[in-house]
């Protein structure tokens, strides 16, 4: 299963990104775990601190397997031996760092996300296989078609009107892109809320401060009602 996870910016995409990646892998899943955000913090997540090289800075494979000569793209690069070369292993978790453009003038991750597009397109999962990505806020990567062959696009929402608003340009892009399975899920929920978005609602996760501080000092959540809700949406993945 192919699992992206989207939404604006500051909805929270990383922490319930984070935490079913944690769920799949306490249940005996093998995880390919794939930080697309431009400020990548995913590895934070699983204690690591030190400097994973991402994808993006890969020149020796970029330009081995993407950049041809005279500047143009191989579409059709080789990516069966992918995970080796670039996964960061933690347990049973690989982690991948797309990575982003650090300096004014630097260029764009064009090639990179070429090649991330065709390793995901062409991965063979096994049956207790799962592959998560955490996307970068926003809408670019529709336009990349990242996100194409995905099972499960779940959009993180919270309960403001720019959120809502952004939730249902994802819906009628991922639609477009062909993903059969939307789900929403709706985060820092205070008071019950109805929403009119045309997308399965896969659970509501209630506002914690103990997560705002966990996420302040780096800490880990290890208990908590917005832990119980992410497990519940765990359950009703795996089982739909």
């Amino acid at each position: 299963m192919k699992i992206a996870i989207v939404g604006k910016g500051g909805v929270g995409k990383t922490f319930i990104a984070s935490n079913l990646i944690k769920l799949f892998e306490k249940n005996g899943y093998r995880v390919i775990a794939v930080d697309c955000d431009p400020n990548p913090t995913l590895a934070l997540s699983f204690g690591i601190e030190e400097e994973i090289k991402p994808l993006s800075k890969r020149e020796d494979i970029i330009n081995e397997r993407v950049v041809l000569e005279g500047g143009i793209y191989n579409i059709n690069p080789k990516v069966d031996d992918l995970i080796d070369k670039i996964g960061y292993r933690v347990g049973n978790v690989t982690l991948i760092i797309m990575g982003t453009i650090e300096k004014s003038g630097e260029g764009c991750v064009c090639p990179a996300s070429t090649l991330l597009r065709k390793f995901l397109r062409h991965l063979i999962l096994k049956e207790k296989d799962v592959v998560i990505l955490d996307m970068e806020a926003g809408l670019e990567h529709f336009g990349r078609k990242t996100l194409e062959g995905i099972d499960l696009m779940l959009i993180v929402v919270e309960p403001t009107k720019k959120s809502i608003v952004t939730a249902k340009r994802m819906i009628k892009l991922g639609k477009e892109l062909g993903i059969k399975k939307i789900g929403v899920i709706v985060n820092k929920v205070r008071d019950k809320i109805e929403l009119d978005l045309d997308a399965e609602i896969y659970g509501f996760i209630p506002y914690d401060e103990a997560v705002l501080e966990a996420e302040l000092k780096g800490e880990e959540i290890k208990e908590g009602k917005a832990l119980e809700a992410i497990e519940e949406i765990f359950k009703k993945i795996i089982s739909s």
